[in-house]
C-alpha cells in the first residue's frame, strides 16, 4: 500500500503507513501510545471509550440502485442518501490525514468460492489489531497480489456535528456504500462494528449468490460430523463450540455453500465477564500474548478481573482462532447433520433440549427467541423477550424470509436434523429458580452429537407442541421437563402461556409472506 494511492483517494500529507504489521510491532505501538496496558496473562487490555457495544440506530446504507431493491429498509437497515455519505466520507478522509495509518488487509470467508477481500483503513494500533485477530489471514504470496473488494475506514474520534440537519440519529455514524464497496465509521472505537459491518455486508453478498450466510458457531467431530450452534448474545455459541472433544470451525459467523460449512473470520470474539478457568478453560487459556482484552477491569500489577462489570457486561478478548488448540485448520467442513438453536429463556418455562421438526425449525429460525435479564439493561427489572429474526436480525440486510428459505431448503437436501436447547433458567424464572448448569447443557449437547438423543422416547410440552426426551445420560430427568422443576405449576402454567402470547404476537410479522406462513409450527392458544 503506497501513500501515493490513499492521496489520490483524498487522504493528504499521510506522515507513516503500517500497512499489515506483524503482532510484535502492533504490541510495542499499542503500549508506546497508551493505547493499553499488558496483562499478566499477556494480552493486552484497551478500552473502547463511551462505547462498549454496537450502535444499532446509527447504522446506515447508501439508498440506491440497484441495492435498494434488495434491502429490506426499516429500523435496522435505515436509508441516507448519496450526498449525506458524501459529505462525510470527505470529512472522513480529512480526519485521516496528517496522520500515521494502519492499513489491513485480511479476508472474509475461508471458501475459495465465497471469499471476499477486506482492507480496513484506521488510525489506531490496537483497531489494526482486532482486524489482525477477526479476519483470515493473509499468506505473504496473496498480501503481494491483494486487491480489497471491500474498503472500511474507520475515524473513531470523528463526530458529525451535523447529524441533526442531515436527519441523522446522533454524531456516530456507521455507513455502507454497496455501490462503491466503501464503509465508514465515525464516533465510535467499538471494535465490534468492523467485525460486524462486514459480516453484514457479507449477509448481502452471499445469498443473492444463492449461498447462507448465519450468525452460527460450528465444529467438527472426529467422523466429520459438523455441528452449527445459533443463538443470540449470552446464549452460549462461543462456550459450546468450544469443545475439547471437537476441533471448531469458528465461533460467530459462517457460511453454506454447495460445498459445505465455512467461517467468514480467522478469530473468535469471546464474552469473559465472569470468566471461570476451570469451566471454560479453552477461552481461558486462549487469552495470551496476540489476544486483545476489551472493557475488562485491570487490577494493579496486571491482573485481570473477569468478575469486575463495572465498566460493562459486555467485556470481551478477540484473539486469533489458533489459540484454540482444537480447530479445523482450513475453517471449513461439509454439510451439517446437526443444527441447534440455543435460547437462554429468562421465563423458566422452555425444556432444556427439545427436538424440531422441519416446520418447527423454520419457525423458531425466524423467531430467533432468547431473553434480556434483570440488570443487562437500564430499567429492566423482569424478564423480557428478545426475538431477532435468524438470530441475527441486526446484521440482515435483507428479508429474514430470505435466509430462512435458504436454510429450509438446505435441511431438507441434507437430511439436517434440528434441536432447541434452553442455556436459560429452571425451576422458576429469573430471580427465583437458577441458571441451566454448563454440565447438563454439555450433557444435551453430546447426547445431539452422538445421536443417543434419538433413542429416548419423547413427551410433548403443552401449547408449545415440543418434543421433550424423557431421560438423557448425565441429566437428572427430573429438569427435562420444566414443570417438575417448578414448585409452583399453576405458576409455570401461566408463565407458559405468557411466553406463548409473547412468540404469537412476534410472529405476526411474517403475516402475508405467502410460502412463509409457519404460525401453525408454533405456539397454539
Amino acid at each position: 500500500m503506497q501513500i501515493n494511492d490513499l492521496e489520490k483517494l483524498g487522504i493528504k500529507n499521510i506522515k507513516r503507513i503500517y500497512h499489515n504489521p506483524d503482532y510484535e510491532t502492533l504490541f510495542e505501538h499499542e503500549i508506546q501510545q497508551n493505547e493499553g496496558v499488558e496483562t499478566q496473562l499477556g494480552a493486552v487490555a484497551v478500552d473502547t471509550g463511551i462505547f462498549t457495544g454496537r450502535s444499532p440506530k446509527d447504522k446506515y446504507f447508501v439508498k440506491q440502485p440497484p441495492s435498494e431493491k434488495y434491502i429490506a429498509w426499516g429500523e435496522i437497515n435505515q436509508p441516507i442518501s448519496k450526498e449525506i455519505f458524501d459529505e462525510l466520507f470527505d470529512n472522513v478522509k480529512e480526519y485521516l490525514s496528517n496522520k500515521d495509518l494502519y492499513i489491513m488487509d485480511a479476508y472474509a470467508g475461508a471458501s475459495e468460492e465465497s471469499k471476499k477481500a477486506i482492507r480496513v483503513v484506521t488510525e489506531i494500533a490496537w483497531q489494526a489489531h482486532f482486524v489482525k485477530n477477526m479476519f483470515i489471514r493473509p499468506t505473504q504470496e496473496e498480501l503481494a497480489n491483494f486487491h480489497p473488494d471491500f474498503t472500511l475506514y474507520v475515524a473513531a474520534n470523528l463526530k458529525n456535528d451535523r447529524y441533526k440537519e442531515h436527519g441523522l440519529n446522533s454524531d456516530v455514524f456507521i455507513i455502507f456504500n454497496i455501490e462503491e464497496n466503501v464503509a465508514i465509521i465515525g464516533g465510535t472505537w467499538y471494535g465490534g462494528e468492523i467485525k460486524k459491518g462486514i459480516f453484514s455486508m457479507m449477509n448481502y453478498w452471499l445469498p443473492l449468490e444463492g449461498k447462507l450466510s448465519m450468525h452460527c458457531s460450528a465444529n467438527i467431530g472426529e467422523k466429520d460430523d459438523v455441528a452449527l450452534f445459533f443463538g443470540l448474545s449470552g446464549t452460549g455459541k462461543t462456550t459450546l463450540s468450544a469443545d475439547p472433544n471437537r476441533r471448531l470451525i469458528g465461533d460467530d459467523e459462517h457460511g453454506w455453500d454447495d460445498k459445505g460449512v465455512f467461517n467468514f473470520e480467522g478469530g473468535c470474539y469471546a464474552k469473559v465477564i465472569g470468566l471461570d478457568r476451570e469451566k471454560e478453560p479453552d477461552i481461558y487459556n486462549a487469552i495470551k500474548r496476540n489476544a486483545l482484552l476489551e472493557n475488562v477491569v485491570i487490577k494493579e500489577g496486571g491482573e485481570v478481573d473477569f468478575e469486575d462489570a463495572s465498566k460493562t457486561e459486555n467485556t470481551r478478548v478477540s484473539y486469533p482462532i489458533y489459540h484454540i488448540c482444537k480447530h479445523k485448520e482450513d475453517l471449513q467442513g461439509p454439510h451439517p447433520q446437526n443444527i441447534i438453536f440455543l435460547s437462554a429463556d429468562a421465563f423458566g418455562v422452555l425444556p432444556p433440549v427439545s427436538k424440531l421438526t422441519k416446520e418447527q425449525a423454520m419457525y423458531y429460525f425466524l423467531s430467533g427467541y432468547t431473553a434480556k435479564v434483570a440488570g443487562t439493561e437500564r430499567g429492566i427489572t423482569e424478564p423480557v423477550a428478545t426475538f431477532s429474526a435468524c438470530f441475527g436480525e441486526a446484521f440482515l440486510p435483507l428479508h429474514p424470509t430470505v435466509y430462512a428459505k435458504l436454510l429450509g431448503e438446505k435441511i431438507d437436501k441434507h437430511n439436517v436434523n434440528v434441536y432447541l436447547v434452553n442455556t436459560g433458567w429452571t425451576g422458576g424464572p429469573y430471580g427465583v429458580g437458577k441458571r441451566m448448569s454448563l454440565p447438563a447443557t454439555r450433557a444435551c449437547i453430546n447426547a445431539i452429537l452422538d445421536g443417543s438423543i434419538n433413542e429416548a422416547k419423547f413427551e410433548t410440552l403443552p401449547i408449545f407442541n415440543l418434543s421433550i426426551p424423557k431421560a438423557i445420560k448425565g441429566v437428572d430427568s427430573v429438569i427435562l421437563n420444566p414443570r417438575n422443576t417448578w414448585e409452583d405449576k399453576e405458576a409455570y402454567d401461566r408463565q407458559l402461556e405468557h411466553l406463548a402470547k409473547l412468540f404469537i404476537q412476534n410472529f405476526k410479522r411474517y403475516e402475508g409472506y405467502g410460502n412463509f406462513d409457519y404460525s401453525k409450527a408454533g405456539p397454539q392458544l
